[in-house]
């Protein structure tokens, strides 16, 4: 992607992307591999997290009635990452249907 510094100069720009991860904290070392796999090596680890799927799965609270917890990752990679990371984690959503892993991915308008 080009962007326009002046009216006559534009400079090269890394398209970067956001992906949340959020999942049942049994499929962890799962998630690693997937972003090692894909070559991500950044990410910000959420060791517990609580939540509940918006379609399906039980809550996961950390409570007397529902002790599951989940745990999130938020990394920032290159856009060209984001597809097979993506691929990857729907495999393994698909494969542990039970368990529960949801991925969002947003545009990085700037970073430092």
């Amino acid at each position: 992607m080009l962007e326009l510094t002046n009216s006559r100069t534009y400079k090269h720009i890394q398209l970067m992307k956001t992906v949340f991860i959020a999942y049942d904290q049994a499929l962890q070392d799962y998630v690693i591999d997937a972003l090692n796999d894909s070559n991500v090596r950044g990410y910000t680890f959420f060791e517990q997290a609580g939540g509940r799927g918006s379609r399906t799965g039980d809550p996961h609270l950390g409570s007397h009635a529902w002790p599951s917890m989940n745990s999130a990752i938020l990394s920032v990679m290159e856009d060209e990452k984001v597809q097979p990371l993506l691929r990857r984690l729907k495999q393994l959503d698909e494969d542990n249907q039970m368990l529960g892993l949801r991925a969002f991915v947003w545009n990085v308008e700037e970073s430092i």
